[in-house]
């Protein structure tokens, strides 16, 4: 018998795009702290591993919240894959600010309804979307505690010069998706938002900002973001903890899709372990 409940939601941005969302919730006396979760590039709330963890988090009283930002190419209709090719050329930086954003002030909505405590908010993220909960932290005092998983240290390395060449001459470029196999589109205005922005988006500014506490996590052989940016962090942040993973990847060993019956590895569990138990210390 399950001792959690789950439930899934869209909402909407102030511009109309919309936000998929689900939160697990133990089943308790008293109103819980809400961790959430803000996935990477080419990811989504529902990638691999991601449900397993929702599920490890309800053990330690803790609701468990994430969400697709809006503009990842993922459709509230088919949460699996990336389809929605348009959409994902046109997410920027600032666009998922403003969903996570959205996310927090939906959590202060209903936190009387689904009896979580919306004052106690923790923020999770990956890769790209730990640079997002990064900035969010910084700025807003209703996050208490963070937790980067595998994230950058800042944006600037990788709008690498034949990138933004490429960009000046087609007005797009293209990633590659190597588990689908495909060519995701990625429009210019994606590099032109970074430079309007690029103050807003400083991320050694906003970890020099920080004063919650925070929990680093990377892995040692991290093909996409290098060791480097987690060490850099922990630099900047003097009160932070680092927890290195040796031989860990990007993911930490967790692939699409996943299976929690044969897929668990000790590294994932570890991930889980350090990661809920730094919130409830």
């Amino acid at each position: 018998m399950k001792k959690f409940s789950a439930e899934s939601f869209v909402i909407e941005s102030k511009e109309g795009r919309k936000i998929s969302l689900d939160i697990h919730i133990p089943l308790s006396k008293k109103r819980v702290p809400v961790v959430v979760f803000c996935h990477g590039f080419k990811g989504f709330k529902d990638w691999g591993h991601f449900n397993w963890v929702a599920e490890s988090c309800m053990p330690y009283e803790m609701a468990f919240l994430k969400f697709n930002f809006s503009m990842n190419g993922v459709k509230p209709e088919q949460l699996t894959e990336i389809t929605d090719l348009e959409a994902f050329a046109n997410n920027n930086y600032t666009i998922e600010l403003e969903d996570l954003d959205e996310v927090l002030n939906w959590i202060d909505k209903m936190a009387e309804e689904l009896h979580i405590d919306s004052k106690q908010i923790f923020l999770v993220g990956h890769s790209r979307g730990g640079g997002i909960a990064l900035l969010k932290s910084a700025e807003d005092k209703r996050v208490k505690r963070l937790v980067l998983w595998a994230s950058l240290s800042e944006f600037d390395s990788f709008f690498r010069p034949e990138t933004i060449q490429e960009w000046n001459k087609n007005g797009v470029v293209y990633a590659a998706n190597k588990r689908t196999g495909q060519q995701l589109p990625l429009n210019k205005q994606f590099y032109d938002n970074y430079l309007k922005n690029k103050e807003t988006l400083d991320l050694n500014k906003a970890a020099k900002l920080l004063s919650m506490p925070l929990l680093i996590i990377h892995g040692t052989n991290d093909e996409s973001v290098p060791l480097s940016h987690a060490e850099s962090l922990y630099e900047t942040v003097t009160h932070s903890i680092f927890v290195k993973v040796e031989g860990g990847n990007h993911t930490f060993g967790a692939k699409h899709q996943f299976d929690p019956e044969n897929d668990v590895t000790e590294m994932l569990e570890e991930l889980v372990e350090n990661t809920f138990e730094f919130m409830v210390d």
